[in-house]
């Protein structure tokens, strides 16, 4: 497989959704994001979806020259305004701003209205924990699942994400998709020709089905049934009820090229442990649970394999398949 170098491959997928119409600052913004996903072996997430985002734009779903703002705010609450565009300069512009509050008020909330798929969740999170403080972050999508006991599918598969930093090593990142498998999973079986496994979807009559196409047009199967449904009607309210944003049943699908503007919300939770017990306290008290999880030699923490696939990658470059490379070079031209 054609094998890229970091740099390179975040200056093609600049240039390829530029050439679809975004704005430097948005293409550049995304790209990152989208790089970064495939140096943790995160292909459902990463270049993958240039060709989506491309079209989302050319055919309007996504506004390429849209400039996100601060529309509202009170003490240590902020509201961001994706207005319709990609929603990676939204989120970042949401985390500086929850930050700043939470530097000051000791915790803060961001929500994010007018949006668009925001990629890893955690993605967004790095600069929390660069700053000492905690995060969380939640974010709704197009419906993919139905509630508990239902058929139709209403929530997104609504992914939550947190970072705990720490003092002398990475920060503990957790990340997952209130579905089975994340979404954008079915999307890469589909484009490489490949089944997908029973119990990750079903079709449109809501019979199981190993057919990745199929299974994006029917539903996704929830993490833990019912359990993992109540938790993506939390996700659903944080994120939406909030911001004011667009439920999962009100966005047509990530996975259709016409359609409308998805306009689905984000959320993120700041907290600065020195408003609390104290940083030393908090660094003691994370340790202490890491260092008796470790002991088990069947424990790895979460994030570590991601960790060291982004090293590796940087290292050796990124091996990304050969339609994938050619469809790339073909948009960035």
């Amino acid at each position: 497989m054609p094998t890229f170098t970091p740099s390179q491959v975040t200056d093609l997928a600049t240039r390829a959704l530029r050439n679809a119409g975004a704005s430097d600052a948005m293409a550049a913004a995304t790209a990152r994001a989208l790089v970064d996903a495939e140096l943790q072996g995160l292909a459902s997430h990463g270049l993958a979806r240039i060709a989506q985002y491309a079209t989302h734009l050319r055919n309007g779903r996504a506004d390429g020259s849209a400039v996100p703002e601060i529309v509202r705010g009170k003490r240590g609450a902020v509201l961001v305004d994706a207005k319709c565009g990609l929603a990676f300069p939204a989120c970042a512009l949401a985390i500086a701003e929850a930050i700043s509050r939470a530097r000051e008020l000791g915790v803060a909330f961001a929500g994010i209205r007018n949006s668009h798929h925001f990629g890893v969740a955690a993605y967004h999170l790095g600069p929390v924990a660069l700053a000492g403080m905690v995060g969380l972050a939640f974010g709704n999508s197009p419906a993919a699942m139905p509630a508990a006991g239902g058929k139709r599918p209403l929530f997104g598969t609504n992914p939550i994400a947190a970072v705990f930093p720490r003092l002398h090593a990475a920060p503990l990142t957790i990340d997952l998709s209130l579905s089975a498998v994340a979404r954008g999973k079915l999307m890469v079986a589909a484009q490489e020709g490949r089944q997908i496994p029973h119990g990750w979807a079903l079709d449109r009559s809501g019979e199981a089905t190993t057919d990745p196409n199929a299974g994006l047009a029917g539903s996704m199967l929830p993490m833990g049934g019912a359990k993992g449904a109540m938790l993506a009607l939390m996700v659903e309210l944080l994120a939406c009820a909030l911001s004011g944003a667009a439920l999962g049943f009100e966005a047509d699908s990530f996975f259709v090229d016409s359609g409308n503007r998805p306009r689905i919300g984000q959320a993120f939770l700041v907290i600065d442990p020195d408003a609390l017990a104290g940083r030393a306290q908090y660094f003691e008290r994370i340790e202490t649970l890491l260092t008796a999880m470790v002991e088990d030699a069947g424990v790895r923490l979460p994030g570590a394999r991601r960790d060291q696939l982004a090293a590796k990658h940087r290292a050796d470059g990124i091996n990304i398949s050969p339609a994938l490379a050619e469809d790339l070079l073909t948009r960035a031209a």
